[in-house]
C-alpha cells in the first residue's frame, strides 16, 4: 500500500515523463545566436579550433550559422537568461583535404568536422553511461552527392582503429547496392562482423532529424532514440550489444569518401567544385548514470 510520501514521489516521477528532463550535462556543443565566426578559430571552450579542417583552411571558413528553425533539443537544459542556441552548418569544398601529418595527406576524402573542446579522447564522455544528443538537417542549397558515402556523426576510438558508432548517408560501401542512398543509417562498431545497423530512416528534406544515443560503456551497449522536427524523442531500440570500448572523440561534420577508394583516406576520386554541407542543432551530452534521458525540449 502506498504511503502519502511514496504516492507523491510516484506521481512526480510520472509527471516527469511528460516534461523535459533536466539531466546533468557532460558537455555542451551549442553556441549562442550571434556567436562570431572568428571565435571558432580560437580557444572558445566549446569546439576544438584545430580539428578537423583542410590544410590552409580555418573553421570559420567552413562553419556557418544558417537561418533555420532550431532543433528539438536546441535549448534543452540551457539557462533561460542566455541567448537561444544557433544551428551550425559544417561545409566542405575542394580544399577540404585533411593533413594530420606530412605523411598522412587524406587526398581521397573531403572532410570538415567539429570536435568538442573537452573531449580529449580519454575524458569522462566515454565512460559510464552517457547520452549524446544531436540533430541533423539537409541544406537544399548545398546538397550532398549521394553516389558517395558520408559520415556525419561518429565516435572514433582513441587508437584511431575503429568507429564505435557512426551515422552515415549516401551509397554505403559494402552495403546493399539497391538500397536508397538518401537514408540516415546509424551503425554500430564498424570493425564488428557482420556490421550492425542500429537504426535507419529516410533523410527527409526541410526538417531536423533528432537523435539521442545512449552508450553504456561498462556494459558495452548502445540504445537509440529518434524524432523529427519538434516532436519528442521516442525509443527506437532497447540497449543493444555493441563494442563501444576504447574511449575516443566524437565528430560532427561532413566526411565524404572517395569513389573507388574502398574507404581508404588516400584513395578514391572526388569531383571538382564541391560545395556541400549539413546543418546541426542541439549537440550536447548528458550523464545518464541515473537513467536520465531528455526526450522533449
Amino acid at each position: 500500500m502506498y504511503t502519502r510520501s511514496s504516492l507523491l514521489v510516484a506521481l512526480a516521477s510520472l509527471a516527469s515523463l511528460g516534461a523535459s528532463q533536466k539531466c546533468k550535462l557532460q558537455f555542451d556543443g551549442r553556441v549562442p545566436t550571434g556567436f562570431a565566426a572568428a571565435k571558432f578559430d580560437a580557444e572558445n571552450g566549446i569546439f576544438n579550433p584545430s580539428n578537423v579542417v583542410g590544410k590552409g583552411l580555418k573553421l570559420s571558413e567552413v562553419v556557418k550559422t544558417p537561418a533555420v528553425n532550431g532543433s528539438l533539443m536546441a535549448a534543452n537544459g540551457c539557462d533561460s537568461s542566455t541567448p537561444k542556441p544557433a544551428p551550425l552548418e559544417v561545409t566542405i569544398n575542394d580544399q577540404s583535404i585533411f593533413e594530420p601529418s606530412a605523411t598522412n595527406v587524406q587526398v581521397g576524402f573531403r572532410r570538415a568536422e567539429l570536435l568538442i573542446a573537452s573531449n580529449t579522447g580519454t575524458d569522462a564522455s566515454t565512460t559510464g553511461v552517457k547520452t549524446l544528443h544531436f540533430s541533423v538537417m539537409k541544406d537544399a542549397a548545398r546538397p550532398l552527392n549521394l553516389t558517395h558515402e558520408y559520415q556525419l556523426v561518429f565516435l572514433e576510438d582513441a587508437a584511431f582503429s575503429t568507429n564505435q558508432f557512426v551515422l552515415k548517408t549516401g551509397a554505403i560501401m559494402g552495403g546493399d547496392a539497391a538500397a536508397d542512398p538518401d537514408t540516415l543509417q546509424l551503425f554500430g562498431n564498424v570493425n564488428s562482423q557482420p556490421l550492425q545497423t542500429l537504426f535507419s530512416t529516410k533523410f527527409t528534406e526541410g526538417v531536423f532529424h533528432n537523435f539521442a544515443v545512449t552508450n553504456d560503456f561498462d556494459k558495452k551497449t548502445t540504445q537509440v532514440f529518434y524524432s523529427q522536427g519538434t516532436a519528442a524523442l521516442k525509443e527506437q531500440t532497447k540497449a543493444l550489444a555493441n563494442d563501444n570500448s576504447g574511449q575516443g572523440q566524437f565528430h560532427f561534420g561532413v566526411l565524404k569518401k572517395g569513389l573507388g577508394g574502398n574507404g581508404d583516406p588516400k584513395q578514391g576520386t572526388q569531383e571538382a567544385d564541391i560545395d556541400e554541407g549539413i546543418i546541426y542543432g542541439g549537440i550536447f551530452m548528458e550523464d545518464s548514470s541515473t537513467g536520465c534521458v531528455s526526450l522533449s525540449a
